[in-house]
């Protein structure tokens, strides 16, 4: 067994006036395309939220800002003089950082995607220059940790705080990692799968050598997984090497359909939301299988950070016939 299968830790920061513990946190992680990273994020945002827990997303994705639109919140991610996250890290604010935050018809909070983003690496490395030259200590990785847990309190309002960043903006990235401490890996049961877990190895060596901290995976999870030896030759290997919290079918039309609904996959189901329309989707028995095991992903992160759900969650689809 690999050095990343090992790496699971419990991570909890400890406020020392309070000694109050902080949220369940994780930064959702995969170097590669078409992992369904960021319909992920939403669906376990909602399935915690289901746990009874009150949940903030952050979109971190300055390409694509695919949370920030699923959930519907892009109101302002254009507009230049609008206050942004960005503008937080920087230290140079124009509101108060609660003002950020956009609540959605799921019951999960977002912090939205900007514009900004796109040039967080370009403004963050002239803040580094502006404050060294000054003669102070600046950590280009810790930015985000201090906006969220120091300076705004974020864990005295949220029990969960799950981060969508884009994987290929370093800087970006390191700072969501850095405040999280914890990965949650999406995966598919393919060579491609296989290669995004060693680059993740690297990055927990990396992570762990230049920044002196320690990082977590809380889950591996796949999707995709088929019923081709060659699949299930990946999926044994996969669970050999990194251990697999669950697998989950093709569900790819479930996936899509998230797109024309701007929800999760639960909104999705539960609505019969079919080619942009709600009340038309045939309720199928693979897929109310799939929201159930996103229930239980749910359950086993909470478990591993050792928290206890205010309530079970459960589906709103009881007085509905199921199809095979």
């Amino acid at each position: 067994m690999n050095e990343l299968a090992v790496c699971l830790t419990y991570l909890y920061y400890v406020d020392e006036q309070s000694a109050e513990y902080m949220p369940i946190t994780y930064t959702i992680y995969s170097e590669s395309g078409g992992i369904h990273k960021t319909t992920w994020t939403a669906n376990l945002a909602e399935a915690h939220a289901r746990q009874g827990f009150d949940v903030l997303v952050i979109d971190l994705d300055h390409q694509a800002a695919n949370l920030t639109y699923l959930f519907d919140v892009e109101e302002g991610r254009d507009d230049p003089d609008a206050d942004n996250l960005v503008r937080h890290v920087l230290g140079r604010p124009d509101g108060d950082f609660e003002d950020l935050i956009r609540s959605t018809e799921e019951g999960v909070d977002v912090l939205p995607a900007h514009n900004m983003l796109e040039e967080f690496t370009e403004l963050l490395l002239q803040r580094e220059r502006f404050e060294e030259n000054m003669g102070d200590e600046f950590n280009r990785y810790e930015q985000l940790y201090d906006v969220l847990w120091e300076e705004n309190d974020v864990q005295d309002d949220y029990d969960v705080v799950i981060i969508d960043p884009n994987a290929r903006a370093e800087i970006m990235l390191y700072n969501a990692i850095y405040a999280t401490r914890t990965l949650v890996a999406p995966s598919k049961p393919a060579g491609k799968g296989n290669k995004s877990l060693e680059g993740l190895a690297g990055l927990l060596e990396s992570m762990s050598e230049n920044l002196s901290i320690d990082v977590g995976v809380a889950a591996v999870i796949l999707s995709g997984a088929g019923t081709t030896s060659t699949h299930t030759r990946y999926i044994e290997e996969m669970e050999d090497e990194y251990g697999i919290a669950a697998t989950i079918g093709e569900r790819q039309s479930m996936m899509d359909e998230m797109w024309d609904a701007q929800g999760t996959a639960f909104k999705v189901v539960e609505e019969g939301w079919h080619n942009g329309e709600p009340g038309s989707r045939r309720l199928r028995e693979r897929e109310v299988e799939t929201l159930e095991t996103i229930l239980g992903i749910a359950n086993y992160l909470t478990d591993e950070f050792g928290a206890e759900p205010p309530q079970k969650p459960s589906l709103n689809i009881e007085d509905t016939e199921v199809v095979s």
